[in-house]
C-alpha cells in the first residue's frame, strides 16, 4: 500500500512540474530571442551597414542619382506642377511608344523581355 501511496505523490509531483518547467523554457526562450536580436542589431550598426540601408528616411537618394535615373528611363513626369492638356498629350506620347516596344516582342516566354536591352539595363 505504502508503495502505491508513494508512486502516487511522485506522479502528482512531476506533474506539478510540467508548469515550472514550460515557464521556465519559455523565459530561456524570450531571453535568448533578446540575445540573439541585440547582438545582429549591434553587428549592423557597428559594421556600417546601417548608413548603406536607404529605405530609411535620413538616406534617401542623391539628386545626382535622380537625375541618372531619369536620363536613363527617357522620359519621367514632373514631380510637381498643373495637369495640362500638353502634359497629358507628352505623357500618352510617351506612353504609346512603351507600348509599341512591348508589342514588338514576338514571344513574352523568351529571354527577350528579360534581355539587358529592354530591360533598360
Amino acid at each position: 500500500m505504502e508503495d502505491t501511496e508513494n508512486i502516487e505523490i511522485e506522479a502528482k509531483k512531476t506533474q506539478n512540474r510540467g508548469g515550472r518547467n514550460l515557464l521556465i523554457l519559455g523565459v530561456i526562450t524570450i531571453v535568448a530571442a533578446f540575445v540573439t536580436s541585440v547582438a545582429s542589431l549591434t553587428i549592423y550598426h557597428e559594421s556600417g551597414d546601417i548608413y548603406l540601408d536607404r529605405s530609411r528616411p535620413g538616406f534617401l537618394p542623391d539628386e545626382k542619382e535622380n537625375e541618372a535615373k531619369k536620363q536613363a528611363n527617357g522620359y519621367s513626369l514632373p514631380d510637381s506642377g498643373e495637369i495640362t492638356t500638353k502634359t497629358i498629350d507628352e505623357y500618352l506620347t510617351n506612353l504609346n511608344k512603351t507600348i509599341e516596344q512591348l508589342n514588338d516582342i514576338d514571344s513574352v516566354f523568351d529571354d527577350i523581355p528579360l534581355s539587358d536591352q529592354s530591360l533598360g539595363i
